[in-house]
């Protein structure tokens, strides 16, 4: 780093800005591949770029130098000759350390050994790296370092760069998809006085001003909710949630979800959707992995998923009893709607690899969700598994006043009995359906884990840009 401070000091006595203000009119290097990668070896244009990037390598002698310019779109290579930028410039250029970051200007050409380049005609230095670049990270020693420096990251590793550009075309993708069927992009408040819609804890924080606790929302639902009683009948919103649990390779206390709302549609209506959308996003993202996105993925009712998976019966009477027979320990402090829910989670989820819809909850798990029209006791609700993990969670949506107090009621008889991931009653969303909601069908969908079944991740750390992590 000495090195490098006294080469910040030499350029400043040349009179070169190590940290100029602007470098207009820069194109990716991908364009230049775009529009040159069919030359022959050795075939010149006259066809000029001005290209920017950092330094990654250097070589090359006498009186001409070759040196690699990366940029977010890939790696260009650039000639240098000394004749061509004269003596100073030259050495100066040449003289610079890996991690600098340059602009050049120059003439596209495909070099003798077939590697498209640009022939320099000038440059200029960009930003001075006062630190050496990271070297290539090997293995899972170096794991810590990759997500709390993630910058370093993206400079070692072209894959890694790759994966957050992919992270980018599937919400554009969503987005476009979403906003040609009518529905409106909205922004409802994250840092809210009651968090609700889903069961979870909340982080808390203190509001000086009105002294009193708020809530960084756990999910968009409720609020979301109220705008299509207030008629706006689409709505969407991606952004960031968070819920106060622990750290595993599919769960990090901040992330992100898509949440839409439509009026006059049921979960057999967001099933279909979610379909398309997923299959609309594939294609353009060009995903080309294992698992088969072709529609219609299979559909089971959750008591036939836990029943074809374990040989249980949720709905016996003894549910502990009957998988202690079939070799399942379940935990007997849980009520019986958590015990469903971990045969679930930890017995039929990792098995789901195809697109698959399991439906029909118990009421108790789902306190926003409509009753089934045909079977007491559940909901219309679905949760959509890929990968060996659940992604997507929709319901058709509970829209009677009276029924969703008494909801709010149990989930308070529910904490009030130890539950900790209970929904608080809201008073206001009551009073919302009260001026009535018309048959709505709503879903959250995971961008974190639909990235990590998309790019074949099995961590959510990988696919979240600085990720939570422990001190």
């Amino acid at each position: 780093m000495d090195d490098r401070r006294a080469k910040l000091e030499r350029l400043r006595e040349q009179g070169v800005d190590p940290f100029p203000h602007e470098f207009e009119g820069v194109v990716p290097a991908e364009r230049v591949h775009a529009e040159h990668g069919g030359l022959e070896a050795g075939e010149e244009t006259d066809v000029a770029y001005r290209i920017a990037g950092r330094l990654s390598a250097r070589r090359g002698h006498g009186g001409a130098a070759f040196l690699d310019v990366v940029d977010r779109s890939g790696k260009l290579q650039v000639h240098a000759k000394r004749d061509v930028l004269g003596e100073e410039s030259f050495e100066t250029l040449t003289s610079l350390d890996l991690g600098d970051m340059i602009g050049v200007d120059g003439t596209a050409f495909k070099s003798k050994r077939g590697e498209l380049s640009l022939r320099a005609a000038s440059w200029a230095l960009l930003a001075k790296s006062l630190r050496a670049p990271p070297e290539k990270f090997h293995g899972l020693e170096d794991v810590e370092t990759r997500y709390r420096h993630r910058e370093l990251d993206l400079i070692a590793n072209e894959e890694i760069r790759a994966l957050f550009i992919l992270r980018t075309k599937v919400v554009r993708a969503m987005r476009r998809w979403l906003d040609e069927r009518g529905f409106l992009e909205v922004e409802t408040p994250i840092l809210q006085p009651l968090y609700g819609g889903a069961l979870a804890q909340p982080f808390v924080t203190h509001y000086n001003a009105l002294d009193r606790e708020f809530f960084l929302r756990v999910a968009d639902e409720l609020y979301l909710k109220r705008l299509i009683v207030g008629g706006l009948e689409r709505v969407y919103e991606i952004g960031k949630d968070f819920r106060n649990e622990g750290v595993s390779y599919k769960h990090n206390p901040e992330f992100t979800m898509l949440e839409w709302y439509e009026a006059y549609a049921d979960y057999a209506d967001i099933a279909k959707r979610l379909e398309e959308l997923i299959s609309f996003v594939v294609e353009e993202v060009g995903y080309d992995g294992p698992i088969d996105f072709s529609r219609p993925w299979k559909r089971m009712p959750l008591q036939e998923a836990i029943r074809g998976g374990t040989g249980v019966d949720f709905r016996a009477d003894d549910l502990a009893g009957q998988a202690r027979v079939n070799g399942i320990e379940l935990d007997p402090s849980e009520s019986w709607a958590k015990q469903v829910d971990g045969l679930l989670s930890k017995q039929i989820e990792p098995k789901l690899q195809e697109p698959t819809f399991v439906l029909d909850y118990p009421k108790e798990l789902s306190p926003f969700a409509k009753d089934h029209r045909s079977e007491p006791g559940l909901v219309e609700r679905f949760e959509c598994f890929a990968g060996g993990m659940e992604f997507a969670n929709a319901f058709t949506e509970l829209n009677d006043p009276d029924e969703q107090r008494a909801r709010f009621e149990q989930q308070r008889a529910d904490q009030a009995a130890g539950d900790e991931e209970t929904q608080p009653y809201d008073e206001d969303y009551v009073r919302a359906l009260e001026h009535g909601m018309p048959p709505t069908g709503g879903i959250g969908v995971g961008i974190d884990r639909l990235v990590m079944i998309l790019s074949g991740r099995h961590s959510i750390r990988e696919v979240v840009l600085f990720p939570a992590m422990r001190v």
